[in-house]
């Protein structure tokens, strides 16, 4: 059933019928590279911005159920800006599978160890559970230092939204 006015057209669903769900097709995906620098910005605010980045959240043709998003290069990981009191009561756990296997550790001890790995499991707990968020998490490269070996690729500088 359609109505017209002046300048008014819309369309009355029936019951029954539905709106279809829109799927981006592999073809119409086009994936860019951006490159993130992490020194002085706070380790959250870094951590979705880089997860809108992988979702495609910024993309006009995002769905939820496809992996839409681009390739995310963070450099300067060990200069993120951590609070003291955060870095002294933010713990990680992780567990070996065997009986008395749980190991912790505060935010500061595994910055000092690994930073790459603070960033990587922030942004990974704001991505989707299950096959597809592992996906996602494939096209982010974190690196410590300021350098990175993806030249090639021609990354974007891009700001954060917070500065």
């Amino acid at each position: 059933m359609c109505f017209a006015g002046p300048g008014l057209e819309f369309e009355i669903l029936k019951a029954g019928s539905s709106v279809r769900t829109y799927t981006p097709k592999p073809g119409d995906i086009i994936r860019e590279w951006h490159l993130i620098d992490a020194e002085g910005a706070i380790l959250g605010r870094v951590a979705t911005e880089v997860a809108t980045l992988l979702r495609g959240k910024h993309k006009p043709m995002w769905a939820p159920h496809v992996d839409t998003g681009d390739h995310v290069i963070i450099v300067n990981a060990e200069k993120l800006s951590i609070t003291p009191r955060k870095a002294r009561d933010k713990m990680y756990h992780r567990h070996s599978g065997y009986p008395g296997g749980l190991h912790s550790e505060n935010l500061q001890t595994l910055m000092g160890r690994d930073p790459e790995r603070v960033l990587k499991l922030a942004v990974k707990g704001m991505l989707p559970k299950g096959r597809l968020g592992r996906q996602m998490i494939k096209k982010l490269r974190v690196y410590a230092g300021p350098t990175h070996p993806h030249i090639a690729q021609a990354p974007k500088a891009r700001a954060l939204a917070s500065r």
